[in-house]
């Protein structure tokens, strides 16, 4: 393997999923005492991951699934989920014990594919001109790389989710971070996407 390439796919990745950090601490925080949680964020995080993957090099191949223009609108997802989040969290403000198994049920597979793809759609656009470029083993180079280090975006996620501090942070207030935190990303690509025109 190249090791131009490799160190190329791990600046590229670092710069475009950092932010994925916050998300999955608050996701893990949200799943802790179910069981399967950490198993279904990281099969929702890897689904998500392939399917913005599978459309970059699609694209990259010349055959685009998304219009450029449709892509801000992958904020509604987040949007959505955030609304939803806020509006269950609303719900149980009055019963905490309700509101923590709430929590405890922790997010979904699909929820958090649904985020992932969202909060990784404007990633298509940096990487299509790089996958188009790099040819079919650099792109293989690229993706490898890619899958291995979400492994590690995950531990890292998880990791800030169990340190004491953060615990008692996300314990108390993950409930209204975490719809706070996907209602500000759908903003954010919605807005930086030029949805509204703006």
């Amino acid at each position: 393997m190249n090791l131009h390439i490799i160190g190329q796919a791990v600046g590229l990745f670092a710069v475009t999923n950092i932010d994925d950090t916050v998300v999955l601490a608050l996701f893990f925080a949200q799943g802790i005492g179910r069981h399967g949680a950490t198993r279904d964020i990281a099969l929702g995080q890897y689904l998500g991951f392939v399917v913005i993957l599978g459309v970059s090099v699609a694209a990259a191949f010349g055959a685009t699934f998304l219009p450029d223009n449709a892509i801000p609108y992958l904020g509604l997802l987040p949007l959505a989920l955030g609304i939803k989040a806020a509006v269950e969290a609303w719900r149980h403000r009055k019963y905490p014990g309700e509101e923590k198994a709430s929590r405890g049920s922790g997010p979904k597979i699909l929820d958090v594919a649904l985020v992932t793809v969202a909060n990784g759609g404007d990633n298509i656009g940096v990487y299509v001109p790089v996958f188009a470029t790099a040819g079919i083993g650099g792109i293989s180079v690229y993706v490898v790389v890619f899958l291995v280090l979400l492994a590690a975006l995950l531990v890292l996620g998880r990791y800030f989710a169990t340190r004491p501090g953060i615990t008692k942070v996300l314990a108390r207030w993950g409930h209204i971070l975490l719809p706070v935190v996907l209602i500000g990303i759908g903003l954010l690509i919605l807005i930086e996407g030029g949805a509204f025109g703006i």
